[in-house]
């Protein structure tokens, strides 16, 4: 499964589970820009055949309903839907 990385202060490995066409996922990307931290997202609903399924497993460890955005935070923790409050406690800021 190939992601994207975009630069920022590293606050531990956080990972985004997002849709191209989600507005909650672009906010959640937003929202991380402007904290400024480092982050890797994939927009599940670009990959194709082995790469979509790979995500979709690994996706329902941390969302069962497989609901977008899904952030993961160091593989211990994760906030489903967009709940800025609830990103910013997960990363610390």
């Amino acid at each position: 499964m190939k992601a994207t990385h975009v630069k920022g202060k590293d606050r531990g490995h956080i990972f985004l589970f997002a849709l191209s066409t989600c507005g909650w996922c672009r906010k959640t990307k937003r929202l991380l820009q402007n904290l400024g931290v480092a982050y890797e997202y994939i927009d599940v609903d670009l990959l194709k055949g082995k790469e979509k399924t790979e995500a979709e497993k690994e996706m329902r460890r941390w969302s069962p309903r497989t609901s977008f955005p899904t952030l993961v935070i160091n593989d211990e923790k994760s906030v489903v839907g967009f709940d800025e409050a609830r990103i910013r406690e997960a990363i610390g800021i």
